[in-house]
């Protein structure tokens, strides 16, 4: 079961990059990101994320499967830092969001994803812009079941 909560997300300044390919790209894009930030002394004050413009199952695997997805992440900084050509500083806006919790492997997140599509409709509301997923701990350094991914819906 997934629990659906709503909280307001206030608005942040990121480090953050935007490329188009595939789903599978994600590590490489999150990590050439997380190098141009450590070079220029970035003060990293939150978790990774990335945003998601494709919402329905079949637009995603459609943009996946032509390489036209969007590859939005970014870091929450502490303070402003130099840009260089895609990498951007900029902040992302907050807002009321409908927030779900998903542990374990990235690939099995499509229940968190219909609990908390499913509270969005039921509850009358619209999605209002990409969805967020928050990535709090480093697959790297924890078990696959313990993955955390905190998946925001911005609404109104």
């Amino acid at each position: 079961m997934h629990d659906v909560t709503v909280l307001e997300v206030p608005a942040q300044l990121v480090v953050g990059v935007k490329r188009t390919g595939h789903f599978s790209d994600m590590p490489a894009v999150m990590g050439a990101l997380f190098e141009f930030a450590m070079s220029k002394n970035a003060q990293f004050v939150g978790a990774p994320f990335a945003l998601y413009y494709e919402t329905s199952k079949e637009a995603i695997e459609k943009a996946d499967a032509e390489g036209t997805a969007v590859l939005d992440v970014a870091f929450p900084i502490g303070a402003p830092i130099d840009e260089s050509g895609e990498f951007k500083v900029y902040e992302m806006p907050g807002g009321t969001m409908a927030k779900v919790i998903h542990k374990g492997p990235y690939d099995q997140c499509e229940q968190a994803y219909n609990a908390v599509f499913a509270w969005v409709i039921q509850n009358g509301k619209q999605i209002v812009g990409p969805v967020r997923e928050v990535y709090p701990n480093d697959p790297r350094a924890v078990a696959p079941e313990d993955i955390l991914t905190e998946i925001y819906v911005p609404i109104a």
